[in-house]
This record gives structure tokens, C-alpha cells and sequence, in this order.
């Protein structure tokens, strides 16, 4: 940028006072203005040039990297188990994951689908004493009808039938480590009560073995549900709850999450990364992160790869904007017109931008590069 835009001023009662000083257009919220008086979780977009979130923390609320002995990783960066996320929420999900992964009981994930709660799951092994320990996963909602037993506590050569192979199940593979299983409320009923007693104490028995066997397995489970909603008896069990947050409660972390999933994208298309990237850092349209940022998810993480993928569809240029199908506001007409600008700022501008048209209308304000493409005749600029 080659001018100054925005003005921000601290009021009292934690508002902010914003005032357009440039070309630009201005909007708070999706409507266009000259200034405003902002709340938290304000959207302001100083239109085709930046996007800002207004965000707050308690003053007194510390960035902590847990436990203590926890690798270090840039601002924005995914952490050591790749969870993206700088809000206070993000935060609160490694302190409570951190704490539950020291100890050995059960644990409970919940939180909307497409979260994170595998993820989460995952922290949890890898952050526990049993890390060195197999991590054996299975969603409940598999194990129905009667292969339930087998697949959970396995079975003897011949048994069932003839010819069915020996199993160990997956409590015999996860012995010394942990077994996550998702959507733990798909769990059949009559598996419940042989479930339970594996958890409370590790014994179990293979189908058709007359001995039983002891596995030492942590269980890790997850649910999009209310935990309230499963039935006492197996939710009494998990003694740890966290819980992951949706992305209404981290609207801060989704330019982040995006950048993250950008990269992992572009980690297996070369193509793509010399489209849209600049060394490390994909380009990406203000407006793309304003839409991201107020589209109302309703399967988060998940939903958020889908709509990136849709935007890398629908890019023909260099820097990856909306998809059409992600609604946008209309842009209002700048207060200034194009032909109020003069041919000294629009050869100042070129030389501030080493000569990149699609940086130099940007910087002069302009709605479009067309714009810029008519001043250029008009002043018989090359």
C-alpha cells in the first residue's frame, strides 16, 4: 500500500472509532461508510486492499504453550499435534487437552462435527504417557450386528465359523496404548455392558475363548452429541470431557486454518503453489477472508476445506478469491470516481508498486483493474 487508509481510535468501553482517509472504499459489517464505532467481532475491509477482525483478550490472559516442555511454533502455525489457532478458545483447547493427556483416565471428546475431534484425539495419545503405544481407531458406528464381538474383543481360530481366522480384536491391539472410538453414541446397546467392563477393568474375552484375557488400553471417544445425551452408564466412565469449540467461537483462527489447509493442499500440487503462492504464503483475496470469516459454518474444519477447494475451481488468476457460490456483498461505488484521480498519482503509484498494474490500482483505491486500464490510455502512460 502507498497511502495511508483507515484512522482507529481507542474509545472507551472496548469500542474502536474507524474513519476512511483514503481513495478506498470503506465497509463495517458489509455496509459501506465514511466511519463507524466498532464492537468486538466487527468486520472491517478497506475494500480489495486488507481485511480486519476485531477481536479481544482478557488482559491478564497468557499465550501458554502446554505443558511447559512443549515445542515452540511460529504465530499461526499449526502446533506439534497440528492444531491451528491463536483465539482464546484454540488456547483453552490445548490447556484442556494437555491436562487431560498427563493423566490416565478415559477421556470424552465432544464438540459440532468437523471440529477437530479426532485431532483432539490424537493430542491426547501423543501427549500421554502410553505416546510409545499403538493408537488404534474405529468408528463405533461400524461395530453392529454380530460381528460387534469380534471386531471389538476378537475371536479364537474357527469361531465363529469354520474358517474364520484368529483375531485379537481391538482391544488386543491397542494393549499399552489407546483406543479412540468415534461416534461412541452409534455403539450398539447389547455391546455396552461387556464394553463397560472392559473399561472398568481391562479384562474381556475373545469370542469363543473359555479364559479371559486383561488389556491395559486408555479409551478415547468422541461425540458430536451432547455428553448428556449418552446413557449414564458408559458417560460415567470418561472421567475427562473437553470439549473442541466450532469456528463461530474462533472466528479469528479462519484466515489461519485457511492458510494451514492452503499449504497442505499445495503440498502434493506444484502447479497450485506456482499459482497462488508466494514462497510459503498463499495469496489470497481480502475479500475471500471477509466471506470466510461471516460465513455461518455449520461443519467447520470440514466445511472450510470444502469451500477452499471450490475457490481453487473457480481461480483463473493468481490470487484466490471467493467462490461465486459464497455470498459476497455488493460493493458500493467508491466516494471518489476514477476520474478524479490525476496522472501524477497513478505514475506515483506504479513506481511505489515496481510497475504491477494489479498492485497499483489496488493501491489507488480503483474497484477495478479495468479502472486503471482506462487511465492508462487516457494519460497515454505505457
Amino acid at each position: 500500500m502507498s497511502r495511508w487508509h483507515l484512522r482507529l481510535r481507542a474509545l472507551s468501553g472496548g469500542r474502536l472509532k474507524v474513519e476512511r482517509i483514503g481513495r478506498g472504499v470503506l465497509r463495517v459489517d458489509g455496509h459501506v461508510v465514511d466511519n463507524a464505532v466498532l464492537g468486538p467481532g466487527a468486520l472491517v475491509e478497506a475494500v480489495d486492499l486488507f481485511t480486519l477482525l476485531y477481536t479481544t483478550r482478557p488482559a491478564d490472559w497468557p499465550r501458554r504453550t502446554t505443558p511447559a516442555d512443549a515445542e515452540p511454533f511460529p504465530f499461526g502455525a499449526a502446533d506439534a499435534n497440528g492444531i491451528v489457532g491463536e483465539s482464546p478458545a484454540a488456547w483453552h483447547l490445548r490447556d484442556e487437552l494437555a491436562l487431560a493427556a498427563a493423566r490416565g483416565e478415559h477421556v470424552l471428546v465432544h464438540g459440532p462435527s468437523g471440529a477437530g475431534k479426532e485431532l483432539a484425539a490424537f493430542a491426547l495419545h501423543a501427549g500421554s504417557p502410553r505416546s510409545a503405544g499403538p493408537r488404534i481407531s474405529r468408528n463405533a458406528a461400524t461395530m453392529a450386528g454380530p460381528i460387534a464381538d469380534l471386531d471389538l474383543f476378537g475371536n479364537l481360530q474357527d469361531c465363529p465359523t469354520v474358517g474364520t481366522p484368529a483375531r485379537d480384536g481391538l482391544l488386543g491391539e491397542a494393549d499399552g496404548g489407546a483406543l479412540f472410538l468415534d461416534f461412541i453414541d452409534e455403539i450398539p446397546a447389547a455391546l455396552q455392558t461387556r464394553l463397560l467392563r472392559a473399561m472398568d477393568t481391562g479384562e474381556y474375552q475373545r469370542v469363543g475363548d473359555a479364559r479371559p484375557r486383561t488389556a491395559s488400553v486408555r479409551w478415547i471417544a468422541a461425540t458430536s452429541r451432547d455428553p448428556a445425551d449418552l446413557p449414564h452408564a458408559l458417560r460415567s466412565r470418561f472421567i475427562h470431557h473437553v470439549r473442541v469449540p466450532g469456528l463461530a467461537e474462533r472466528q479469528g483462527d479462519v484466515p489461519l486454518l485457511a492458510r494451514h489447509l492452503l499449504r497442505e493442499i499445495a503440498a502434493t500440487s506444484p502447479d497450485l503453489r506456482a499459482q497462488l503462492f508466494d514462497g510459503d504464503e498463499p495469496r489470497l483475496a481480502p475479500e475471500l477472508i471477509a466471506a470466510l470469516v461471516r460465513h455461518p459454518f455449520t461443519s467447520h474444519v470440514r466445511e472450510l476445506h470444502g469451500l477452499l477447494w471450490r475457490a481453487i475451481s473457480a481461480s483463473r488468476g493468481d490470487v484466490l478469491g471467493p467462490p461465486p457460490d459464497l455470498h459476497q456483498p455488493a460493493v458500493e461505488p467508491p466516494p471518489a470516481a476514477a476520474t478524479a484521480i490525476t496522472r501524477e498519482q497513478v505514475v506515483a503509484a506504479l513506481v511505489a508498486c515496481g510497475g504491477v498494474r494489479e498492485q497499483a490500482w489496488r493501491a489507488l483505491g480503483m474497484r477495478s483493474r479495468d479502472l486503471l486500464k482506462r487511465l492508462l490510455k487516457k494519460f497515454a502512460i505505457s
